[in-house]
């Protein structure tokens, strides 16, 4: 397990809630769930949320569970857990050690493992197209 840190340092290039919110309400049938911290489902499902933690909140994306140790192991700079996710298929997010890009990429992976099938492959679909 590799325990959260304090981010003393702040990146000026790191992403935000903001940027979260854009990338995440970008993506087909995606709503921001109201409340006092954001969290996007699609049809239901919860796919990114804002994980209550002593840092005031932490990016939490849904993740296969085939992939989460590799996730973790790989990239413990940007990926960590706290013992509440230990088990459950998700990760935490350093934000200021993730790229936009890479951002972009697992809160896209977070929604098509939690949309179903048939708006997955439609999304894929179209996304080939461009």
């Amino acid at each position: 397990m590799t325990k959260a840190r304090r981010v003393t340092r702040q990146n000026p290039g790191m992403a935000g809630w903001e940027d979260i919110r854009k990338i995440a309400l970008s993506l087909p049938e995606a709503e921001e769930e109201p409340g006092d911290r954001p969290a996007f489902r699609v049809r239901g499902k919860l796919f990114a949320w804002k994980s209550r933690d002593r840092d005031g909140g932490t990016l939490a994306l849904r993740v296969d569970r085939d992939e989460k140790q590799l996730m973790l192991d790989s990239h413990p700079d940007c990926y960590f857990q706290t013992p509440h996710y230990e088990g459950y298929p998700g990760v935490l997010v350093h934000l200021d050690a993730i790229d936009l890009d890479e951002l972009r990429e697992r809160i896209e992976d977070a929604w098509l493992i939690q949309a179903p099938k048939s708006l997955a492959k439609e999304f894929l679909a179209a996304s080939d197209e461009r």
